[in-house]
């Protein structure tokens, strides 16, 4: 079996060898990875990689028509790594699969759900939880706390990516969800949540949420780590976003996943596997030398930041504000009247 992950990247090589780590212990195969005006040298990074027969690495400098990773992904609907593979996922860097059954590998989740065409992988939020400084260490041992299964607001906490059967079925990646999916097949698509229950017919066409108020986890769950150390978040915020290009980075989306209510560590089932392969890929020098050298750009970038206001001011509201805190559930359903019926037809979210 063939399981191939899509990546786009952009001044994030720090954080690189950690994923690539991690997702090689959980059974990925393949791995399609996109950089694009990259100052930190995650490039040099990926084409180390590419070197080693460790993933497949394209630049994607621009122009960049509908977002950086909407033109990403439309360049890797085109890739041959993509018509090989059997299943596929679209990932960012802060996003880990964290499998829940079995021995926490990829074949065990697809073991337990062997008629799924596609599975929806929901999003756990992990805050921040006063963490101020940037360390050089894998980020799913920093970074313990998350939000509580059922979470009733806000939407964003029940969005997930999605690991889909690479049959034809669909014929384009999307960020969330596979897209353009075969009229004569959809009929017959069956998708399954993280907890192994199967989802209705409008998921084979539409649908960026899981169902609120129940646990989405029992199989799996993406661990997703938005937010980082504080003095991450500052040089992201400065960076922007690969999907909403127009939107800045700052304290509303801070806020809206800062979640520190429950302590997780089951991504730590993989911690044996995930340190091998860490300990291979810095075993490397010339890998070595150009992680070292993106910790160095970061923490440089961070001190530079610090000499502009805007940033200085994003820095002193972060340190003064405190985690999210769960609405209850009667306040949660009067926000969703509200969004119901002042969103546009379609749109599916507040």
């Amino acid at each position: 079996m063939r399981a191939l992950a899509v990546l786009t990247l952009r001044d994030e090589g720090a954080f690189l060898l950690e994923w690539l780590a991690h997702h090689r212990a959980v059974g990925f195969t393949d791995f399609l990875v996109f950089s694009n005006d990259c100052r930190d040298g995650t490039d040099a990074m990926l084409d180390r990689l590419q070197e080693m027969g460790l993933l497949v690495h394209e630049r994607n400098d621009g122009p960049h028509e509908g977002g950086v990773q909407w033109a990403a992904l439309k360049r890797a609907d085109r890739h041959p790594l993509v018509a090989a593979a059997d299943w596929i996922l679209a990932l960012d860097i802060d996003e880990f699969v964290n499998i829940h059954t079995g021995d926490h590998r990829l074949e065990d989740l697809l073991d337990a759900l062997p008629e799924a065409d596609a599975i929806t992988l929901t999003w756990r939020l992990f805050g921040n939880c006063g963490i101020v400084r940037y360390e050089d260490r894998p980020i799913t041992e920093q970074f313990l706390r998350a939000a509580p299964k059922i979470l009733h607001w806000p939407w964003r906490a029940a969005m997930f990516k999605t690991l889909f059967r690479n049959d034809g079925s669909y014929r384009k990646l999307g960020v969330h969800r596979p897209r353009n999916p075969d009229p004569a097949r959809l009929a017959r698509l069956r998708w399954f949540d993280g907890s192994g229950r199967e989802l209705g017919p409008r998921f084979r066409r539409q649908g960026l949420f899981s169902p609120f108020g129940r646990d989405n986890y029992r199989l799996v769950q993406l661990n997703h780590y938005p937010l980082g150390a504080m003095e991450s978040y500052v040089v992201k915020a400065a960076r922007g976003r690969a999907v909403h290009a127009g939107q800045a980075l700052g304290m509303s989306y801070w806020s809206e996943r800062n979640w520190c209510c429950a302590e997780d560590r089951s991504i730590l089932a993989l911690k044996a596997a995930r340190d091998g392969e860490l300990a291979a890929l810095h075993d490397d020098a010339a890998l070595a030398r150009l992680h070292a050298a993106a910790v160095c750009w970061r923490r440089k970038r961070f001190e530079s930041l610090m000499a502009e206001e805007p940033f200085r001011a994003l820095y002193g509201r972060l340190l003064m504000t405190p985690p999210a805190r769960p609405l209850p559930p009667e306040t949660a359903r009067e926000l969703y009247r509200h969004a119901q019926r002042n969103s546009p037809p379609g749109t599916g979210s507040a």
